[in-house]
């Protein structure tokens, strides 16, 4: 007997075949202008975040809304301008972000049903734009991957809350997977120490020691269990095995540090201060908690905290770059993608 099937079942069954996978790089945010308006703007959305700051009482509100957003935006916006990409008039956490996106598109090209994107948690392109193209390209697997060597609430749970609210909005959900931090991989360590190495070799002078500068945070943040500050450790350990260097030689530090509360020591700026002040004429600066250049190692540590080095007796600072779109740093992130998109490639 010759089974007829309903039009209605052929179309179903073919609305269901196997579909595409999106992989969604994800970094911090960035204004689109450097000028007071768009950092408003941006500094607006990324204050407001309670990940980022906790308590959104009232208080802080006022204090937001009726201070920092009248004040901060106009001094921020003369840093972003000292190292804004006038050329493609966007900032070069944006430029990086997406030549990382375009060099992992082509490096893994051979999976032709793999469809890279990026975006950022604060500004454009926004994730939600991100999810929206990949799905409208008919990924139905989504991958998204928080440049964050380390996890902080703060940065890659914040990334995990968005993608949720955007999901939480959708009939036709993609399944969803999200890469851990990988403070520790041996890929990102052995790029790391390459990197480092590669930079110094081509100074005029020989480094008596290097800083390891990561991101602050508040250290009641971590009095309430964000791990952040042992990934750091472990980061800077690893690395210091590695490079076959002792805690006198390879210092970790905390940077950016805003507001009043206690922040996570010792901070970068302050020991900037005083190694110049004890007779250390030569330093170095790394920056293992950033994926990609940006505001924070292009203004506050390579002229920022250089100006304070020298202005306290330092004599030589390199503030080495980070991985952002170089082969190794491609390599970190290109493994780390193909080892959790197994079982879907």
């Amino acid at each position: 007997m010759t089974t007829v099937v309903p039009i209605e079942s052929a179309e179903a069954a073919a609305s269901v075949r196997p579909g595409r996978i999106g992989v969604l790089l994800v970094n911090l945010g960035t204004p689109d202008t450097a000028d007071a308006s768009g950092v408003r703007v941006y500094l607006k959305e990324f204050l407001s975040d309670p990940r980022v700051i906790e308590d959104q009482g009232l208080k802080w509100k006022l204090v937001l809304n009726g201070i920092i957003l009248r004040i901060r935006p106009s001094r921020k916006a003369r840093d972003y301008q000292k190292i804004w990409n006038n050329a493609r008039n966007e900032s070069p956490l944006k430029t990086i972000t997406r030549a990382q996106s375009d060099k992992l598109a082509a490096s893994i090209s051979d999976h032709d049903h793999v469809v890279v994107d990026w975006a950022m948690r604060y500004g454009n392109p926004s994730i939600r734009s991100g999810i929206e193209a990949l799905t409208a390209q008919g990924c139905d697997r989504l991958l998204v991957v928080p440049l964050y060597p380390q996890y902080s609430a703060a940065t890659s749970a914040t990334v995990c809350d968005e993608v949720f609210r955007v999901l939480a909005g959708m009939r036709a959900q993609p399944t969803l997977r999200v890469t851990p931090p990988y403070y520790d991989d041996p890929d990102y360590i052995e790029a790391l120490a390459v990197s480092i190495n590669a930079h110094l070799s081509t100074l005029p002078f020989q480094p008596e020691l290097i800083v390891a500068s990561f991101h602050g945070m508040p250290q009641k943040y971590i009095d309430k269990g964000d791990p952040y500050q042992a990934q750091c450790v472990a980061t800077t350990e690893a690395l210091r095995r590695r490079m076959g260097l002792d805690a006198s030689k390879l210092l970790l530090t905390f940077q950016s540090r805003f507001g009043f509360d206690e922040w996570l020591r010792p901070y970068t700026d302050k020991t900037m201060e005083q190694l110049a002040k004890d007779g250390v004429r030569r330093i170095a600066v790394v920056t293992p908690g950033f994926s990609a250049d940006c505001l924070e190692t292009l203004e506050e540590i390579a002229q920022e905290n250089a100006e304070i080095f020298r202005h306290n007796g330092g004599e030589q600072f390199a503030a080495i770059p980070c991985l952002n779109d170089s082969e190794a740093g491609m390599d970190v992130i290109r493994q780390l993608v193909l080892r959790e998109l197994q079982g879907w490639i």
